[in-house]
């Protein structure tokens, strides 16, 4: 386990030490060294500590946050095919999100409204899957693609409607961009508390992954842990879309390759999965914004790009 660790956590630690020293203008590693030590150049530590640290800590912290919460939601409904997005939250975030823009709020009060969208969505997810009884982990997900779908139409309907002046930045909204991230420390954050909440209950999510019936046999909280498994992925679902828009296949790809890599026992799968996670989108993030310099990319398009086909290999290396 920690042999695995500690392999990404090396890995994320050069990601984000290329990520600091790449862009338009590339710092040498002796002189990133010296503006880590104070020093350096008032240019270099501008462009280090004003641009490069926050935005690649942010996407270091949503890459994480949507692994982790991809993680639980396929625990939860014991579908590998389960990620952040299934149940709808994006798509309320993103309703929310593009209302606030239509309007001409500030970029707080976007990253405000995506939330609130995204609890909404949360909310109502649950409450229709759990109805007057009780709910199952195949209701609450045909529940969730339903209500993604309506928000999807809702989505379209607005952009259809949209002036053509403010579509560019709802495109690259719904894209998912990093530079849109004002602060990453609330991501941040919320990692951190995520795997120190999630940590505790790996044992007993191991136990819940074989099925519920087999968990309460063996003295599991079924019902409690899922509630907290729903709740956990939902916030942390909100808090990555907040901070950088709609970003697709993290939550996806990330926990399922880990598995395909290192087993299904979800005490390594969860770090990892907080390592694996940002590890990739720093790299997309970097990518999205050097390839094609000065000009970006959206972080979505090129996470699904470096993402997908690796996944494909290592799913047929598997066979």
């Amino acid at each position: 386990m920690m042999r695995s660790i500690t392999l990404l956590s090396l890995i994320a630690l050069l990601a984000s030490l290329f990520a600091l020293a790449i862009g338009s203008v590339t710092i040498a590693p002796s002189e990133l060294w010296q503006v880590v030590q104070g020093n350096g150049s008032t240019l270099h530590r501008t462009l280090v500590f004003e641009l490069r640290l926050p935005r690649m800590l942010a996407a270091f912290a949503t890459g994480g946050l949507l692994a982790v919460a991809g993680a639980l939601m396929q625990v939860l409904l014991r579908n590998p095919l389960a990620d952040p997005y299934v149940l709808g939250l994006s798509g309320g975030a993103a309703v929310g999100a593009l209302l606030a823009m239509l309007t001409g709020l500030s970029a707080l009060l976007i990253s405000g409204a995506a939330f609130a969208g995204a609890m909404l969505a949360m909310v109502l997810v649950f409450a229709l899957a759990h109805g007057t009884g009780s709910w199952t982990a195949s209701r609450l997900l045909l529940t969730g693609v339903v209500v993604a779908a309506g928000w999807g139409a809702v989505i379209t309907l607005m952009l259809a409607l949209t002036p053509s002046y403010k579509l560019p930045g709802m495109l690259y909204w719904l894209m998912g961009d990093v530079s849109y991230a004002r602060t990453p420390w609330p991501a941040v954050i919320m990692l951190i508390v995520a795997i120190m909440v999630v940590l505790p209950l790996a044992r007993n999510l191991n136990v819940l992954a074989r099925g519920p019936m087999q968990a309460a046999a063996l003295g599991v909280s079924v019902r409690p842990l899922e509630w907290t498994i729903y709740v956990l992925a939902s916030l942390l679902t909100a808090t990555a879309v907040t901070t950088a828009g709609s970003i697709g296949f993290v939550g996806l790809i990330v926990p399922h390759m880990l598995r395909l890599l290192l087993g299904n026992d979800q005490r390594i799968i969860l770090p990892a999965s907080a390592l694996a996670g940002g590890t990739l989108l720093v790299l997309a993030d970097t990518l999205a914004r050097t390839v094609i310099a000065p000009e970006q990319l959206p972080v979505g398009v090129i996470s699904a790009l470096l993402g997908v086909p690796t996944f494909l290999y290592l799913l047929h290396r598997s066979r």
